[in-house]
C-alpha cells in the first residue's frame, strides 16, 4: 500500500467516525477528491449531508469555504466583488475574494437559490477560475465543490439547470440510516456534547494538544497508538496523479463508452425497454466521469487496473443525474435507477 493510499484509508476512517451509517457517501466524496470532480448530495433534512462534507474538511489541512444558499443570495456573494477603499486619501477598488476561493467549498442547500446564483458556480466548476470585473482569477489547484440539496418536492426550492447538473461528476442520494446506525448516532452526538462541555470548562488560554505531523512513510504504522498523519492538499494531489496512471484496457474503455451511448439510443437494443424511457441521454462528460470514477474506485481497492465491477460500481452515481426521462417513463413512475439497471443488463463487454 502506497503512502497516498494509507492517507486515504486514514481519511476514510476519520470521516466515518463522525458520520455513522453513510459509508457510500463518504466513499463518493473520496472518489470526487481523487478525480478532481464535484459532488452533489441529495437527501431529506437530517441525513448528515452537511456533516459529511464538514467532517471531510475537518480531516484535511485545507482551506474550507461555505455558502448557505438562500433566495436573496447574490452571485457576488459566491465569487467575490470589488470593494471601494480609501486609504490615506487614495481611492481604489480592491477585489475581495468570495468563499469560492478555497480548496473545499460547501454549497449548502444549493437549490434554495434561483438559477442566476446557481450559475455563478458554472465557470468555477468547469474552468477552475472566476471572472469578475473583467478579470479572470484562478482558483486553487486543489478545488472541489461539494453541494447539498433537498429533493425538489420540498417547499422553496428551485430545480438545478441541466447544464449545472452535468458539471457535477457524481450525484449521491443520501438515505436515512438503518436502526443500528441510528442508535450509534445517538451515542456519537451525546459523546460530542460531553466533549464540547469539557472543552468549555478548560482554563482560559489552554489548548488541546496539536496533532503530530508525520512526513515519512517509514513511521506510519498500523498500531493504533501511532500518531495520525496530518493530511495536507499535497497528499491529495499526489493521489490524484496515481489515479490518473491506473490502467484501463481498450475493452473496458469501450464498455464505458457503450454504456453512455446506450443512453442516447445508439446500438441495437430493440428487445429492451429503456430507449423509450429516455428523452435525453448523457453527455460526453459522462464518459469522462465514468472513466475517472472507475480508475479511482480501482485505486481505492488497491489495484493498478480497472475491471468491469469498478465501472458498474460508478455507473449509477455518474449517469443518474444526467438522464432526462420521457413522459412515458414518468407516467409509469420509472426511475433513473431502473433505467440504468436495464442498461447494465443489455450492454455487454466485448
Amino acid at each position: 500500500m502506497s503512502l497516498s493510499q494509507q492517507v486515504f484509508k486514514q481519511l476514510s476512517n476519520t470521516v466515518n467516525q463522525s458520520v455513522v451509517g453513510q459509508d457510500d457517501v463518504v466513499k463518493a466524496l473520496l472518489i470526487g477528491l481523487l478525480t478532481r470532480g464535484h459532488v452533489l448530495l441529495e437527501g431529506l433534512p437530517g441525513t448528515a449531508k452537511t456533516r459529511s462534507i464538514k467532517a471531510l474538511a475537518d480531516a484535511m489541512n485545507a482551506d474550507f469555504g461555505r455558502v448557505q444558499f438562500t433566495p436573496d443570495l447574490l452571485p457576488s456573494d459566491v465569487t467575490g466583488a470589488e470593494i471601494y477603499r480609501e486609504v490615506e486619501g487614495k481611492h481604489s477598488l480592491t477585489f475581495q475574494p468570495g468563499p469560492i476561493f478555497n480548496n473545499l467549498v460547501l454549497a449548502d442547500e444549493i437549490n434554495r437559490a434561483p438559477a442566476k446564483v446557481q450559475s455563478a458556480l458554472l465557470e468555477a466548476m468547469a474552468e477552475n477560475s472566476v471572472t469578475s470585473a473583467g478579470e479572470t482569477r484562478q482558483l486553487p489547484a486543489l478545488f472541489m465543490v461539494l453541494a447539498t440539496q433537498n429533493p425538489v418536492e420540498q417547499e422553496g426550492t428551485y430545480p438545478l439547470p441541466e447544464a449545472q447538473m452535468d458539471r457535477f461528476m457524481l450525484k449521491v442520494n443520501v438515505d436515512y440510516p438503518d436502526t443500528e446506525s441510528e442508535l450509534a448516532i445517538i451515542d456519537l452526538v451525546r459523546e460530542e456534547e460531553l466533549i464540547s462541555m469539557d472543552m468549555a470548562n478548560l482554563p482560559k488560554g489552554s489548548q488541546p494538544k496539536a496533532p503530530v505531523d508525520l512526513e515519512s512513510q517509514d513511521i506510519i504504522k498500523n498500531s493504533p497508538s501511532t500518531p495520525q498523519l496530518t493530511i495536507r492538499p499535497e497528499h491529495i494531489m499526489v493521489a490524484q496523479r496515481e489515479v490518473s496512471r491506473i490502467y484501463i484496457s481498450p475493452l473496458i474503455k469501450s464498455y464505458v463508452v457503450n454504456l453512455v451511448m446506450a443512453t442516447r439510443g445508439i446500438g441495437d437494443y430493440s428487445d429492451a425497454q429503456f430507449p423509450q424511457w429516455l428523452a435525453v441521454g448523457a453527455s460526453p462528460r459522462a464518459s469522462i466521469a465514468l472513466d475517472r470514477g472507475a480508475r479511482a474506485h480501482a485505486w481505492l481497492a488497491g489495484r493498478d487496473y480497472v475491471d468491469p465491477d469498478d465501472v458498474r460500481a460508478m455507473v449509477h452515481l455518474v449517469l443518474g443525474h444526467r438522464l432526462v426521462l420521457s413522459y412515458a417513463a414518468m407516467s409509469e413512475r420509472i426511475t433513473t435507477t431502473k433505467v440504468i439497471d436495464e442498461i447494465l443488463e443489455h450492454v455487454l463487454i466485448g
